[in-house]
């Protein structure tokens, strides 16, 4: 499990709407023919326009009709913010059209996680997602981040080479497996590099978060209205950071810490997929149908037995790929984030033990956004891209090795995995651009953390965290499993979090749901 997924996670929500459908590009600024420029009368910006960036922020964009009351739009950003006269880069939004025209407030901006989901697929789904009060007060715009889908893309290997690298060991038990794996992570490098060279370095989560105070200026709002997941947390409190005068009202949930380093969150998602574990088997075995045991203990040891055995032998899948390890890993994984999902992984591990890695294959797949003719989208080289800009990791194998002890400890049926992930990062053709540091948005007004008790993707000390350096951070705690909160059904935490964007109702006090 050599890829960096694991450090940010995506919520686990299905975002299965088409694409807008269009082409990504780098080229050189041109006021009179770049597209989006120079079109329909502007509605922004408001707010102060950073020294040079005019154009940007002035930008028309063209939207279009790409589903029911929504539209899509490709806006130009540069690629490099410290050159924004040289070349620049699309971004491919989507918006939904706020029901009350006439009472809507603004544009709420939102992003599911990753880093490299899929924000204009999210946007597409938040009819069905979002309460009644939001999708009739805000558009609601999701879009591609820089490096992701249809925004200019981090593009990588083919479907076999990326077949190869999520399916390598990545709890390697001597020194042949782990040059195996290092040789994976020196092919993906050298793909990102020969493919992507150009982009690779103006990826980073500041990037990013440059990225949004455009789109906030172009829609005309004065402040930003945002809603960000799991990753989507650390691009919120980044912003803040950025702009502080510029935070609206803020939601950031299933949040990230941003001031721990890249081996405290390894051993925290650690411990918090075991914690996720722990919470799957007991429920389990309180059901007389469990297909694993009638108790807590018997329950986590058959899921021992196939993680290990899986090391030596792996399953038989879908007829042209096997289960290996890494793979039966992600399918246990996987399920963890989402408390409905349960019911798959216990099959799936009683398939496993029969012989059948059929399940395990399906459900590792479905994290990775695998499907029958090859991956759906480059979130998963995006993944890397972005995480091995903003987090400096281990340099070296020997210093993963002498981590290993510190990740075993914590967690020993996933420490290892963990440790070995941050492999990707060894042979990166760029330097990380960022420090753990703590955020405190000085002057940001109330921003609203969610953290959920028993999250396995997003650890609740996280949330804790992040709201107490804030200096204007409010937590609300959910206790309950899965990932993230406002989409957990909770109707506490809904009704919180409406009522802060919408009405601007900020709690006097930490909130338990």
């Amino acid at each position: 499990m050599n890829f960096r997924r694991p450090i940010v996670l995506v919520a686990a929500l299905a975002v299965l709407v088409s694409g807008c459908g269009v082409a990504s590009r780098a080229q050189n600024v041109d006021e009179g023919t770049a597209p989006g420029i120079g079109s329909n009368p502007p509605s922004g910006p408001s707010g102060p326009i950073p020294a040079g960036l005019e154009k940007f922020y002035q930008q028309k964009p063209d939207w279009e009709r790409c589903g029911s009351n929504q539209q899509c739009a490709t806006i130009l950003v540069p690629l490099d913010y410290t050159d924004p006269t040289g070349q620049t880069i699309e971004l491919r939004a989507r918006k939904v059209l706020a029901r009350d025209r006439g009472g809507r407030i603004g544009t709420l901006f939102i992003n599911p996680g990753g880093p490299g989901a899929s924000g204009q697929d999210f946007a597409g789904q938040a009819p069905m997602l979002f309460g009644a009060s939001l999708l009739r007060k805000f558009d609601i715009i999701g879009w591609d981040p820089r490096g992701v889908g249809e925004s200019t893309p981090v593009k990588c290997l083919d479907t076999a080479q990326l077949d190869t690298m999520i399916a390598a060991d990545g709890s390697p038990d001597n020194a042949a497996e782990v040059t195996d794996l290092d040789k994976e992570a020196k092919v993906l490098a050298a793909g990102c590099e020969q493919r992507s060279g150009r982009l690779l370095p103006h990826v980073s989560t500041k990037d990013a978060a440059r990225d949004l105070d455009v789109l906030r200026g172009i829609v005309g709002d004065q402040q930003l209205y945002y809603m960000g997941m799991s990753y989507g947390t650390y691009l919120g409190a980044t912003y803040a950071e950025l702009f502080p005068k510029n935070v609206g009202r803020m939601v950031l949930d299933g949040a990230v810490d941003p001031s721990i380093t890249s081996q405290q969150m390894g051993i925290a998602q650690a411990k918090g997929f075991d914690t996720a574990l722990d919470a799957f088997a007991e429920d389990c075995a309180q059901r007389s149908s469990c297909k694993l045991g009638s108790s807590k203990a018997e329950v986590l040891a058959k899921v021992d037995q196939l993680i290990n055995d899986s090391d030596a032998h792996p399953l038989p899948g879908d007829g042209k790929r096997e289960v290996t390890q890494a793979l039966v890993v992600l399918g246990v994984i996987y399920p963890l984030y989402l408390k409905d999902f349960w019911p798959r992984l216990e099959d799936a591990v009683a398939d496993g033990l029969a012989g059948n890695g059929a399940r395990l294959l399906a459900l590792a797949d479905e994290y990775t956004d695998r499907q029958q003719t090859g991956y759906a989208d480059n979130s998963n080289e995006a993944n890397i891209a972005v995480n091995c800009l903003d987090h400096p990791d281990s340099t070296s194998i020997a210093q993963i090795e002498s981590k290993l002890p510190a990740f075993k400890a914590a967690s020993p049926r996933f420490g290892e995995f963990l440790a070995w992930s941050s492999v990707s990062c060894i042979n990166w053709p760029v330097k990380p651009v960022n420090q753990p540091h703590k955020i405190k948005a000085a002057g940001a007004k109330p921003i609203m953390v969610l953290g959920t008790t028993r999250d396995p993707a997003t650890p609740y000390e996280w949330a804790v965290g992040l709201a107490h350096q804030l200096e204007s951070g409010v937590l609300v705690t959910r206790d309950g499993d899965g990932h993230t909160a406002y989409l957990s059904g909770n109707a506490c935490v809904k009704n919180v979090v409406e009522s802060y964007l919408v009405q601007g109702n900020t709690p006097a006090a930490d909130i338990k749901c």
